[in-house]
């Protein structure tokens, strides 16, 4: 099963050693990540204040500066494992360094089709 890692974390809330180290172990955790079969580095996000929202209700578009959700965490990246299981997928979210510092959403993806596998 192909499971989403969405990586969630409060940007005003790490500091730039926090940052810092992120980076360091971020470098084994996309090493671990390459290594093993069906799983895929994602993409790193720029900042939550660069993001545009644009939402339709009743025929009326809204644009918005900044991310819709008044939220403290923010969207920070993603990864995708393709797994046997959810507990493989909740063992590398463990992994991953963000976990630390917000928080790892898991959802599986559907195939092609449509359908869940």
């Amino acid at each position: 099963m192909r499971y989403m890692m969405m990586i969630c974390h409060d940007e005003n809330a790490l500091t730039p050693a926090a940052y810092k180290e992120l980076a360091t172990e971020y470098g084994a955790f996309m090493e671990a990540l390459a290594k093993a079969e069906g799983c895929h580095a994602g993409e790193r996000l720029q900042s939550s204040s660069l993001a545009t929202t644009v939402r339709q209700r009743e025929g009326k578009t809204d644009v918005l500066d900044g991310p819709y959700a008044d939220t403290k965490e923010q969207l920070a990246g993603y990864f995708v494992v393709d797994v046997p299981s959810l507990d493989e997928a909740i063992a590398w979210a463990k992994r991953c360094p963000s976990s630390k510092y917000g928080s790892i959403e898991i959802r599986p993806m559907l195939n092609q089709s449509g359908s869940k596998r």
